[in-house]
């Protein structure tokens, strides 16, 4: 059976990534499972310098899943070439690096140090709050989303992926708004805002009060989004959301996406993707599919 897809021109042995943010670089899960099995490893998000995060506490679990404020802390872009990259460079799976900054100019300063290295495709993270537009997010804004989205590409070395929030009313405005700038890829979805409140402390159970949630809870709402925009866009989809299993990556399949990431999952159970690509394998056993590629939006 085949089991490998192409997006932008890369091709991934396998559709099974992991979720920016719950997979560090893979070093600490480099312990536990064959990161070579992987179809890519994309990586927490960088920025042009260090960001110390948001104030404790910043995870909180929920029903479903859990909330989390981290604030994106990351070293900045000199430790992670150094350090992560490195480390990354000498396993047989695609890398994704994911960029976050507060301005288009931080953004555009991570993708072009990233030109020359040894990264495959770049991922967006447009959740970020636009320092220069009252910290309203750029993917929340169909006009700042296709302006960021048009001046990385207009940047970038690698092919683009832009990682979309589901904080809009329109989740197709956003990703034809990614799609007509120049967006080679779309992955979906971004944490759902969401919220927390201890009522013994009569408190805010994270000290930034809100979080974004994550985990199988909000799969559902992941699916219905990634079905909308690949029946409203041309460029490939990968989809995430509360996947926990090889079931749940056929479900995004099915509804439209090329491939999938493992997030919150990779913290219940660290071996999470590799039990995904073989419950993948599984079913196209099973079903008798061949090529995973005719699984793909055969759902309409």
């Amino acid at each position: 059976m085949n089991t490998a897809v192409t997006i932008a021109g890369v091709t991934f042995k396998n559709p099974v990534m992991t979720a920016s943010g719950t997979f560090g670089s893979g070093m600490e899960y480099g312990e536990f499972m064959d990161l070579n099995k992987l179809g890519a490893v994309v990586t927490k998000g960088v920025s042009n310098i260090p960001w110390e995060g948001n104030p404790t506490p910043r995870v909180a679990e929920t029903y479903g899943g859990m909330l989390n404020a981290i604030g994106l802390q990351n070293p900045g872009i000199d430790v992670f070439i150094e350090r992560d990259l490195a480390f990354l460079k000498q396993f047989d799976t695609k890398v994704i690096v994911n960029v976050c900054g507060k301005s288009v100019e931080d953004y555009v300063e991570v993708v072009e140090r990233l030109g020359e290295e040894a990264v495959d495709m770049l991922e967006i993270n447009v959740s970020c709050p636009n320092v220069k537009e009252g910290a309203i997010a750029f993917g929340q804004k169909a006009d700042a989303l296709y302006n960021i989205t048009k001046e990385i590409k207009a940047k970038a070395k690698q092919p683009i992926i832009m990682k979309l929030s589901p904080n809009v009313t329109d989740i197709t405005e956003m990703a034809k708004a990614a799609e007509s700038a120049g967006a080679d890829a779309l992955s979906m979805i971004n944490t759902i805002t969401g919220m927390k409140i201890d009522i013994h402390k009569r408190t805010f159970a994270l000290a930034n009060k809100t979080g974004g949630m994550s985990g199988p809870a909000i799969k559902p709402v992941a699916v219905r989004m990634v079905y909308q925009a690949a029946n409203a866009v041309k460029i490939p989809i990968i989809g995430m959301g509360g996947i926990a299993n090889g079931e749940d990556a056929i479900e995004f399949l099915l509804a439209g996406a090329t491939a999938i990431s493992v997030g919150a999952m990779n913290f219940i159970d660290p071996y999470t993707t590799e039990k995904t690509i073989k419950g993948i394998e599984a079913y196209m056993d099973r079903y008798g599919v061949e090529d995973i590629k005719s699984l793909i939006g055969s759902v309409k």
